[in-house]
């Protein structure tokens, strides 16, 4: 139904008694953030790194046998959708690979800009690619480090060619690695799992595993947990901190908490500032289900206007029925979504959505409420007016596929049927999120790296 598409989840664990199979609970944990495939590598008491990955959820790509197959106490795990890049199941992550410093695996979340100047680089030389992934990039890179210098090292040395989003972890040789870019574009946090460790793109997973929080990795951090314990270095001394602000606003599950700040209370208060920018002379309030829902509280409860279930999403219907095609994606829409008209009838509704990218999704909710005999129907965004395509983890397509870069609020408002449409803007955006700094490139086309071949 969403015309922006998560990014992919990592996680890792160290030290802990079938690691495999709290694997198997944090990924499903992390499922929102790709459904395309996922996949487990586990190191197993031999030091034998055994795999196994699939397309599809992860409910169903693992069975009981295939968890008992990964034995060992470390082990990755990752859940894709595909961003930037397309591709099968060459593309499912993690990767295992075998190179002169030794075998190790690795797992990575975001997109690396200058992917394309090394990748070139790195075939004048002779390497072989298997995938369009920027993770197996990142590996090649690893790899071709000198032995002596050990792991950390050659990671360290990886990363800083590296230039753009990554969220990584690395298994090799019994020690278990995690890495962030230097800018922090996507969380990564860092947890306590019994007498062993957790770290996962989310605190939700951690919540799930019943791990204990313990910091977030840093931006330009590289963490090594091994037998001493956690063990931090620095690949870069920059420090950016510039989450994405979708992470905050639609990405991120709610129960979440990212760098310090919980993900219900920022879309709870954008509601509450959207109210305070834009009130409408609403009936009642309503979301589109289900990332707007904590705005949609926060708006209704500083207008004291009805808070009601206004739209209903159909859970059942696979993400995977909605494809590429505008068509498909309009009858995909249906039949995800449906007005309660008993609730709406007759009144003056205010929607609370997330994001508008295309326009097309918005405009058959505008529809829908209007058959289901609506007065009137008030769009209200809380978010920034999306106009600029991101290079760091989200599918938002092209810039002209953007309806927010080439047409202005009333032109959008006039395309999808609202009587009224209002968007949060930069200013209580920060002020939601208690933050000096975000990427907000999306909004304003100000991008924090240069953005090589993208440009």
């Amino acid at each position: 139904m969403k015309e922006i598409h998560e990014e992919c989840g990592v996680l890792g664990i160290y030290g802990a008694e079938q690691a495999s199979r709290l694997a198997f609970l944090g990924l499903q944990s992390l499922q929102h953030r790709g459904q395309q495939g996922c996949g487990i590598a586990a190191t197993g008491d031999d030091g034998s790194i055994r795999l196994h990955k699939g397309a599809g959820l992860v409910k169903d790509v693992f069975s009981g046998a295939d968890l008992e197959r990964l034995q060992g106490r470390i082990c990755i795990g990752h859940v894709r959708y595909p961003t930037t890049n397309v591709g099968g199941m060459e593309n499912l992550q993690p990767f295992c690979i075998s190179s002169k410093a030794g075998r190790f695996a690795l797992a990575h979340n975001g997109n690396i800009v200058n992917v394309d100047s090394i990748r070139a680089h790195l075939e004048t030389l002779g390497h072989l690619f298997h995938s369009t992934s920027d993770s197996e990039l990142f590996g090649h890179l690893i790899g071709m480090e000198h032995v002596s210098n050990g792991w950390v090292a050659n990671i360290i040395s990886a990363a800083r060619r590296l230039d753009g989003a990554f969220c990584t972890v690395i298994m090799a040789d019994g020690v278990l690695y995690a890495c962030r870019d230097k800018y922090g574009f996507h969380p990564l946090s860092l947890g306590k799992l019994g007498e062993g460790y957790v770290v996962a793109s989310e605190t939700c997973a951690l919540n799930a595993l019943g791990a204990e929080f313990i910091r977030d990795v840093e931006p330009g951090e590289l963490v090594a947990i091994g037998p001493g314990g956690v063990e931090s270095y620095r690949h870069s001394q920059f420090v950016g901190r510039r989450m994405c602000a979708m992470e905050y606003i639609y990405f991120a599950r709610p129960d979440s908490d990212i760098e310090g700040c919980g993900v219900h209370i920022f879309r709870k208060r954008t509601g509450k500032l959207l109210y305070e920018e834009h009130p409408v002379p609403a009936d009642i309030v309503t979301c589109v289900p289900e990332s707007s829902q904590s705005a949609a509280i926060g708006y209704a409860e500083a207008g004291r206007i009805p808070l009601e279930m206004g739209l209903i999403k159909n859970m059942y219907v696979a993400r995977t029925f909605i494809q590429p095609a505008q068509s498909m994606r309009e009858i995909g829409v249906k039949m995800k979504l449906s007005p309660v008209r008993s609730v709406v009838r007759g009144k003056s509704v205010a929607v609370i959505d997330d994001s508008i990218v295309r326009g097309t999704t918005s405009r058959q909710i505008v529809q829908m409420l209007r058959d289901a005999g609506a007065r009137e129907v008030h769009m209200l965004i809380a978010s920034p007016k999306y106009a600029w395509p991101c290079f760091y983890g989200i599918d938002t397509g092209s810039k002209e596929q953007l309806i927010g870069s080439s047409h202005t609020t009333e032109e959008i408002c006039k395309f999808i049927g609202a009587d009224s449409l209002h968007y949060l803007s930069e200013k209580a955006l920060f002020a939601a999120s208690g933050r000096e700094s975000l990427c907000t490139a999306c909004f304003s086309g100000k991008y924090p790296t240069e953005l090589y071949d993208h440009e």
